[in-house]
C-alpha cells in the first residue's frame, strides 16, 4: 500500500478534478460509487470512457487527451494491462498523480509514473481515504 502521506497529499493538495478512467453510466461497478463519493467531498469528476458518457451530472470524454481543461488526478479502474497505456496519457496531458484502484498493479508503468515526478497511489481506494481523512 502506497505511504498514508502520499495519499494525504494527493487527496487534499494535488487540486480537485479527478478524471474516472472507465467510469460509465453502469450503477453497479464500483466506479460508479467511488465517483459519487469523490463527488461528495467536493471533488469535480470528469468520465472517461469509449462511450463518453455523462455520469453523475458530468459529461464524459472518450480518452484523456480529450479533456478540454486541466485534470490534477487520473483514477484508474480499467483492467490492470490497460494501466500503462492511461499511465502513458496522464504523463502526457499534465496529471499530477495517478491512482490504481484496489485491484489494477502495473509496476512498469507506477515506475513511469513515478520517473516523470507524479504521484501513484496503489492498494486502496479514494472512497476509503477520504472518509478516513474526515475524520482525522
Amino acid at each position: 500500500m502506497t505511504d498514508p502521506e502520499v495519499i494525504r497529499r494527493v487527496l487534499t493538495e494535488l487540486g480537485d478534478t479527478w478524471a474516472v478512467v472507465g467510469l460509465s453510466q453502469n450503477r453497479a461497478r464500483p466506479a460508479y460509487g467511488v465517483a459519487e463519493v469523490l463527488q461528495d467531498h467536493g471533488k469535480r469528476i470528469v468520465p472517461v470512457h469509449p462511450r463518453a458518457e455523462t455520469v453523475h451530472g458530468e459529461p464524459g470524454f472518450g480518452t484523456l487527451a480529450e479533456i478540454p481543461f486541466p485534470v490534477d488526478v487520473v483514477d484508474v479502474f480499467v483492467n490492470s494491462r490497460l494501466a500503462g497505456q492511461i499511465v502513458d496519457e496522464a504523463i502526457a496531458i499534465g496529471a499530477k498523480a495517478v491512482w490504481f484502484q484496489l485491484g489494477v498493479s502495473d509496476d512498469a508503468a507506477a515506475a513511469r509514473v513515478r520517473a516523470a515526478g507524479l504521484e501513484h497511489v496503489e492498494g486502496t481506494c479514494p472512497a476509503i481515504e477520504l472518509p478516513r481523512l474526515a475524520r482525522g
